[in-house]
C-alpha cells in the first residue's frame, strides 16, 4: 500500500460517490491512474464494495439492539441459517467467549424484538441490550 493508494482510500472513505475526475484532481494524478488503482484495489479485495447508508428509523425500524447468543448443542449451523434468513438481523458475528454469536438487529418496536428473541431462544440462550445512542457510528477502517 503506497501513499497514493492510502490517499485514494481516505478520499473514497469520506465520500464513496466521488467521480474519478474529482479524485484525480484531489490527488494530483490523471483520471486513468485513478481508475487503474481503484480497479486494482477492488480486484485485490482491499475495496470490498460500496454501500448505501440508510436511516433505520426513517424506514420504520427505530429500535436497535445487540443480542448475544449462546447456542445449544449442535445449534450453530441453524443459528447461522436463521440469522441469514431474518431481515431484521443486520449484522451477525461469530465471537469468542461464553456467547458464540453477537447479532445486531433493527426492529419496529419492542414487541417485534420479543418475537425475534423467541425465534433465537429455540436454538440457545440470549442476552440483549438496546442501543440508546450511537456516539461513534460505523466508520471506515483506519489506514494506519
Amino acid at each position: 500500500m503506497d501513499e497514493l493508494n492510502e490517499r485514494l482510500l481516505t478520499e473514497l472513505a469520506a465520500d464513496p460517490r466521488l467521480r474519478t475526475t474529482e479524485l484525480a484532481r484531489r490527488l494530483g494524478v490523471s483520471a486513468p491512474t485513478v481508475r487503474e488503482r481503484v480497479t486494482r484495489l477492488e480486484e485485490s479485495g482491499v475495496i470490498r464494495g460500496y454501500r448505501l447508508d440508510l436511516d433505520p428509523a426513517a424506514l420504520g425500524l427505530p429500535v436497535a439492539a445487540w443480542v448475544r447468543l449462546k447456542p445449544g448443542p449442535g445449534q450453530i449451523p441453524r443459528i447461522i441459517e436463521l440469522a441469514r434468513a431474518t431481515p431484521e438481523v443486520v449484522e451477525c458475528h461469530r465471537i469468542s467467549g461464553e456467547d458464540c454469536f453477537l447479532i445486531r438487529v433493527q426492529v419496529p418496536a419492542i414487541d417485534a424484538l420479543e418475537d425475534l428473541l423467541d425465534k433465537l431462544n429455540v436454538h440457545g440462550s440470549t442476552n440483549s441490550s438496546f442501543v440508546v445512542s450511537t456516539p461513534v457510528p460505523p466508520r471506515a477502517v483506519p489506514l494506519r
